[in-house]
């Protein structure tokens, strides 16, 4: 009796082992930001897109299809060149995401690894095309308008593909080795043309200033000729009067001067032997 009890919870343990197989093998869930497309070996790839939750599928016959439909991020490196023919790496960074409901198409046409396949040709394809309207000088002059022509043109070419483009930015723009050097010594020669010219300048205004010293000196003794012819020798003395005064002035404030009158006797109270 108890052998067939227990052969009996034996064969029913069995069964709900198998059968909570199935129910789990027929059961998959899809993460928040994520969508499924399912697989059916009999009818291809179904045009239903799954949203995200739980979600029964024929165990065997139908396989859910995983995408992840979040903004991700990409950087891509791309050589090209300018107007003017001069090498311009430029690395474009991308926040891309699939349309939903093309899902289906898109696993169909290119499969699971689409920003694989599509963004680094068509990032390329239009890079190219746009550099080449410009040259070294504009794209770094003009480089938000170069941003937003490549935005509109590449999310345009982007849609046909069924992808959505968030967000599209230049980040790194540099030139060819040449053109650096270039540049550099373009920027070397400016300098020293602006410091020749200040040279050139500053010799200009001392000229200015010494030939305004000159006529002010020739003018000042002019006038002094002609105060002399008319006034005779009434100037000089003058003037001597003048330095005169302002030597005794600075020489009687010195201590260790003493004025003896001309032409007097002074008897100095000197301290006796």
């Amino acid at each position: 009796m108890a052998a067939k009890l227990l052969e009996t919870v034996g064969k029913l343990g069995l069964g709900l082992a198998i059968a909570g197989g199935i129910v789990n093998s027929a059961l998959y869930n899809v993460d928040a930001g994520h969508r499924a497309v399912i697989f059916d070996r009999f009818r291809g790839v179904q045009e239903l897109v799954s949203g995200e939750g739980t979600h029964f599928l024929i165990p065997w016959v139908q396989r859910p299809i995983i995408f992840d439909c979040r903004s991700q991020p990409r950087n891509i490196p791309v050589i090209t060149g300018s107007k003017d023919l001069q090498n311009v790496n430029i690395t474009l960074r991308i926040l891309f995401r699939p349309v939903t409901d093309q899902l289906p198409k898109i696993y169909t046409t290119i499969g699971e690894d689409y920003d694989e396949r599509v963004l680094p040709s068509i990032t390329t394809e239009i890079l190219k095309s746009v550099v080449a309207r410009f040259d070294a000088g504009e794209l770094i002059t003009q480089r938000e308008l170069v941003s937003r022509q490549v935005s509109e043109d590449l999310t345009e070419r982007a849609a046909t593909f069924g992808l959505i483009l968030d967000d599209v930015s230049l980040t790194h723009l540099t030139f060819g080795k040449e053109f650096t050097e270039a540049v550099e010594l373009k920027q070397v020669a400016q300098q020293e043309a602006e410091r020749a010219r200040f040279i050139v300048e500053k010799a200009e205004q001392q000229k200015k200033a010494a030939v305004i010293a000159a006529e002010g000196d020739a003018k000042a003794a002019e006038l002094i000729a002609n105060s002399l012819s008319q006034v005779g020798d009434g100037l000089i003395e003058l003037r001597k009067l003048e330095a005169a005064e302002d030597i005794a002035f600075q020489l009687s404030r010195s201590r260790n001067i003493t004025y003896l009158p001309s032409g007097q006797s002074t008897l100095l109270q000197l301290p006796p032997h």
